[in-house]
């Protein structure tokens, strides 16, 4: 019986590594991508099992690289899980969002996905394999980041199609939408500000911000066998914020405006 293979996209950061680690636990071999080479040979150094986590040095917006990384995944074995990591957010609001900027966004955090889709499509279909694009809690609401939120509302729509065209075959997407996520880059700011944490956990009912193993533990339950009768879905992982914040809640609990 061939290998399993996961693939995941950016896997030189904090999320793509948790993300990496949690589908080691199911699959055979799992291809970890990045821009950054060396950042994804760092990572899978630090999954401590060589044979299995395999760094890749890819340029996911560049077609004739995406291709070689679906042959990269082809030696290793047949493609069982796809998963759309990779992404940047630039200008915070619309009006700094230039055209080159909104460009840049939109093929990295949208046509990406749907290039690295198609190059394993063939694959999925022989394992009836699973899709999970890492959108984001701005692709359904407005936090800023413009180009970066379009693409993401773009993702998310991307992984309906996916599921209705595709559910035939077998294959399954959906989407994991985080809010934010306690990675490296939000240390480098909470050693600038110390209430930066502090700041933010306001606005979440849980009272806390998620973890990169959070991201991944929802992408391990969607890729698995647990969610075998859904696709086409999006799940938040974002410790509450789209329900709604308790601190606007209070506020206007308290005014005199019905």
């Amino acid at each position: 019986m061939p290998a399993s293979v996961a693939i995941v996209t950016g896997a030189g950061g904090d999320i793509g590594r948790a993300i990496a680690r949690r589908l080691g636990e199911d699959h055979d071999f799992v291809l970890m991508p990045d821009l950054d080479g060396a950042a994804a040979e760092t990572a899978a150094i630090s999954l401590r099992d060589p044979g299995k986590f395999v760094a890749f040095t890819c340029d996911i917006t560049d077609p004739a690289n995406v291709a070689d990384m679906a042959s990269r995944a082809a030696e290793l074995g047949q493609v069982r899980t796809l998963v759309n990591n990779a992404g940047a957010a630039r200008a915070v609001s619309l009006h700094d969002t230039t055209p080159e900027i909104w460009r840049m966004d939109s093929v990295l955090n949208l046509e990406a996905a749907f290039l690295c889709f198609r190059a394993v499509e063939a694959a999925l279909k022989e394992t009836k394999g699973s899709v999970v694009n890492i959108a984001s809690v701005n692709g359904t609401n407005v936090f800023g980041h413009p180009a970066y939120s379009a693409a993401k509302a773009g993702l998310l729509h991307l992984t309906k199609l996916i599921a209705v065209e595709y559910g035939k075959f077998g294959i399954r997407a959906n989407a994991v939408s985080p809010g934010t996520v306690r990675t490296q880059a939000w240390e480098d700011r909470a050693a600038a500000n110390p209430n930066v944490f502090e700041d933010a956990r306001r606005w979440y009912p849980l009272q806390r911000i998620a973890t990169p193993d959070d991201v991944a533990n929802a992408v391990g339950f969607l890729a698995s066998p647990l969610a075998a009768a859904i696709t086409g879905a999006c799940l938040p992982v974002d410790c509450g914020l789209t329900a709604g914040q308790a601190e606007l809640a209070r506020t206007f609990s308290q005014s005199d405006h019905y």
